[in-house]
């Protein structure tokens, strides 16, 4: 059966949740335009995410074609303790101490059970809680200990999160609760795991130990420490999500925007998919049309070149989830058809390094574009040669053909990309059959039109991609 052609370039993420659990849920979603789809380990139990994994995989057998999955670890969470009667209230101006006493607060301290905060203190530095709410200035701290002014007041009551802006906590992203998940998710066979909490390049190398090659990395910036080290992250993950809700906590709201493009910047310069995510049609999650507003940050996004963006309450809690999915499409569709956005994806070119393989993927985008080839066709072992592709956002649309598919699921997330799973060739002639036929039988080719293929010769051998083919397809 021949899988089901989208008519976009950019992706859909959309997170399950208790609204889009079952497989007919999920098999409306992906009709309506999901390509990838996101389970959230903060919430629901392990046997919970198992049900929506094997609803997923069944789906996907019953369309015929491949769908990612993206295990989303909690990662720590730094949150207050307890209060006496439940809550308090601060007021601008006055003094609040933070320490380590499990004692419940009260208007005057707080119970903080996290010393790795304190260690990450100096005088003048900002203590944001519950999301940002409140405001906190230290004026001095210790080990176990910090003095604080109130910058900006309100009520504070129990286990309300902590952040701390800029600085950078000796701590590992990942919490015993994060391994056994992650643990969890790989023996699942999901296609990413969504790294929260990410301060450096080494909590992204610990989770990649630790997958071990059965997955693919998906860094979330959601902390100004991650920015500031931001060539180095990307270069170390297998690709990003600019995670704006967690951002926009710790950073003025007005630098987001700015922040969001830097990092697709980074990420198309060096061929890594990059999401962006978080509260992008946020008003459907009651509404069953989102504000002019958001479809603008939806389109501006795109704009940008982005893989994919993603759905978060939207789908997983939201009354309209198919509708999110659907109006997220059409917005994705027409800025894809506006000539603009063909200018702006070329606008800021990339260097093209002077290998083999990123010579022969520009030529052959170059190819497709002079010759109006009805598709480009990629044959990967490990999936390089088609993000290489993916990167040059050609006009063409891109078959990733892989003979594995985990390979191929990986795929899903990348702009452009029609994945699929195909049989192992050994000689070119068998590349041209295989490309020529998923291409006819996926409806991007017909008689006479023509398709560029790159490859890695010898076959199978991973980073080797040194061959391009052109070819007429024959009746």
């Amino acid at each position: 059966m021949a899988a089901m052609q989208r008519k976009r370039q950019a992706k859909i993420i959309a997170t399950l949740g208790p609204e889009t659990a079952g497989e007919e849920r999920i098999a409306a979603l992906f009709q309506a335009g999901v390509d990838v789809f996101r389970v959230n380990f903060s919430h629901g139990t392990q046997a919970e995410h198992a049900r929506r994994i094997a609803a997923i995989r069944s789906v996907e057998a019953r369309f015929g074609q491949v769908i990612g999955i993206i295990a989303d670890l909690q990662g720590p969470k730094l949150r207050v303790g307890r209060f006496e009667g439940g809550a308090t209230r601060l007021e601008a101006g006055q003094e609040f101490r933070l320490d380590l006493s499990p004692q419940p607060g009260d208007e005057r301290r707080a119970p903080l059970p996290h010393p790795e905060i304190f260690r990450a203190l100096s005088p003048d530095t900002d203590l944001l809680l519950d999301d940002g709410k409140i405001r906190l200035r230290v004026e001095a701290c210790g080990a176990d200990f910090a003095t604080t002014r109130v910058v900006t007041g309100g009520p504070l009551s129990d286990h309300k999160g902590v952040n701390v802006p800029r600085a950078v906590m000796e701590m590992s992203a990942l919490t015993e609760k994060d391994r056994s998940d992650l643990a969890f998710a790989l023996d699942q066979g999901v296609d990413w795991i969504a790294l929260s909490f990410v301060q450096r390049p080494e909590d992204v190398a610990e989770a990649r130990a630790l997958a071990g090659g059965r997955a693919g990395i998906l860094a979330k910036l959601e902390k100004p420490s991650a920015v500031d080290t931001l060539e180095r992250i990307v270069e170390t993950s297998d690709a990003i999500m600019v995670a704006r809700g967690d951002l926009g906590v710790e950073v003025p709201a007005e630098d987001v925007p700015s922040l969001q493009k830097a990092i697709v910047r980074a990420c198309r310069r060096a061929g890594r998919p990059v999401v962006v995510a978080t509260q992008m049609l946020d008003s459907m999650v009651s509404a069953p049309m989102p504000t002019r507003a958001e479809a603008s940050d939806v389109a501006t996004a795109v704009y940008d070149g982005v893989d994919a963006v993603m759905l978060s309450a939207e789908t997983a809690v939201g009354k309209y989830p198919v509708e999110a999915v659907e109006m997220m499409s059409r917005i994705i569709a027409r800025v894809e058809k506006d000539p603009y956005y063909a200018r702006l994806l070329h606008a800021e070119p990339h260097e093209i390094m002077p290998t083999t393989a990123d010579a022969i993927t520009a030529a052959a985008a170059q190819a497709a574009h002079t010759l109006s080839a009805a598709a480009i066709a990629t044959l990967t072992s490990t999936g390089s040669t088609t993000l290489r592709a993916a990167r040059e956002r050609p006009g063409a649309p891109i078959l990733g053909l892989t003979p594995y598919v985990e390979i191929a699921r990986r795929l899903a997330l990348a702009w452009g990309v029609h994945p699929v799973q195909v049989r192992s060739v050994s000689r070119v002639s068998e590349m041209v059959e295989v490309a020529t036929e998923v291409a006819v039988r996926e409806g991007f080719a017909k008689v006479d039109d023509r398709l560029v293929m790159t490859a890695g010769v010898p076959f199978g051998t991973p980073g080797t991609t040194n061959t391009l083919r052109i070819t007429r397809i024959g009746s």
